[in-house]
């Protein structure tokens, strides 16, 4: 998995967190109906976006959802998954994505890339996948041929750029590949008003995504030698923090323009989710789940402790405990309970050896082992994951007083009602 959006299944309500991983799925699925089984390889969180931003804009219709059989991703469960063309643009996009992120470790002579015999393995992957992506988009619609242009412009401005390069100026070949993906999610949902707010907002999003990946690997690529775009143009942190912040604030204001049925996932991700990437990248992410774990709430620190903030338990008027009259309450007469019936024994719900290890391997494939809550793959029993180590600046912080993040379905379905969390996104 790859891509700058990853949110934290704690930052998304459970109908929205369900939404999210159906375009996940969806787009997983899509690539192996399309183009077999290894194309899964390429699945990536900024893709499932093309499919989101698609079914934002006709709601969803009938024959968008199908029912996905149990995978290891899934817990082995069964899952409602979108389907349809949203989903087959977000294939196709990916495929030649992921076939440019090939190419450029073969040219960075990456690991064991730099062997010839591996290098050219790779190249060969790199242009099926080109192809195959060009198959799907011209199933509906979508030309890739200006993602392969973007991609092989890439090569020629970086070997151009140095010191006193506008960084712009490198990042145009990525702006321009997102800006006809974002837009062409228009025309499929017949939204024709939409194609150029939709364009800006994902010419910005390939700016943001450009950017971060080279703040990212900025220390990496120096101790490699390998080619980065602020290091080659002489571009520092701070200006590349003000680009960034500049291409957040243009995305949502592009998203204001556009027109949807049912925005909130959309808002969700590229307006609230972007911001905590950028910050993660730029080392500004705090978390907000761990007890005395640092957040945005508190100077230098933890939030400060509050009736439903993290802390030490502190009993009260409300306090669990037995309840006068409540035949099952622990207690005398009560299941468990001195003279009382022993409480039924819970079935034996536990995996086997080998699903269990299934079950294991594929949350260990996903971020749910690291930031989620999710079943033991052996025991079924509810965890959590390591949180204290997570991005979430401030779980539930923004939001989760919108309209357009409740479950009603509520708000205007692109920001908020009445919204005073001061998230900056026009709320």
């Amino acid at each position: 998995m790859f891509g700058i959006v990853r949110p934290c299944t704690h930052r998304l309500t459970e109908g929205l967190k369900v939404e999210w991983m159906a375009h996940l799925c969806g787009l997983c699925l899509a690539l192996r109906a399309d183009h077999g089984q290894f194309a899964r390889v390429v699945t990536n969180y900024d893709g499932l976006i093309v499919s989101v931003l698609t079914e934002a804009q006709t709601g969803l219709v009938d024959g968008g959802r199908r029912t996905a059989g149990p995978c290891p991703l899934r817990q082995m469960r069964t899952a409602p998954v979108a389907q349809g063309e949203g989903a087959r643009l977000a294939a196709a996009v990916s495929l030649v994505l992921a076939s440019a992120k090939v190419r450029d470790h073969v040219a960075d002579r990456d690991g064991l890339l730099a062997r010839r015999p591996v290098a050219a393995a790779a190249r060969r992957v790199a242009r099926s996948w080109d192809r195959a992506g060009a198959r799907t988009g011209q199933a509906i619609g979508f030309d890739t041929a200006v993602l392969v242009d973007a991609v092989d412009r890439q090569a020629g401005i970086e070997t151009l750029a140095g010191p006193g390069t506008p960084l712009l100026t490198v990042t145009e070949p990525t702006e321009t590949a997102t800006a006809a993906a974002f837009a062409h999610t228009a025309v499929l949902a017949g939204r024709p008003e939409n194609v150029e707010p939709l364009a800006e907002a994902g010419r910005l999003f390939g700016r943001l995504a450009h950017l971060l990946d080279a703040v990212e690997d900025r220390e990496a690529d120096a101790a490699s030698g390998a080619w980065n775009p602020l290091a080659a143009t002489g571009t520092s942190l701070t200006e590349a923090r003000r680009l960034a912040d500049d291409a957040l604030h243009g995305i949502r204001l592009a998203l204001r323009d556009a027109t949807f049925v049912d925005g909130r996932l959309v808002h969700a991700l590229l307006a609230h989710e972007l911001r905590v990437s950028v910050d993660r990248a730029f080392g500004t992410a705090r978390c907000a789940h761990g007890v005395g774990a640092p957040g945005a709430g508190a100077p230098g620190g933890a939030h400060q402790p509050g009736p439903y903030q993290p802390g030490p338990y502190q009993p009260g008027p409300y306090a669990p405990g037995p309840v006068p009259g409540n035949p099952y309450a622990p207690g005398p007469g009560g299941p468990g309970g001195p003279g009382g019936p022993l409480p039924p024994e819970p079935p034996n719900r536990r995996r086997g050896l080998i699903a269990g290890c299934a079950v294991w391997m594929g949350l260990a494939c996903t971020c749910q082992l690291c930031c989620g809550t999710y079943e033991d793959p052996w025991s079924r029993e509810r965890r959590e994951g390591s949180c204290s180590n997570c991005d979430c600046s401030g779980c539930g912080d923004c939001c989760s007083c919108c309209n357009c993040g409740g479950e009603d379905g509520g708000g205007d379905g692109g920001c908020c009602d009445g919204c005073d969390c001061g998230c900056d996104c026009g709320c």
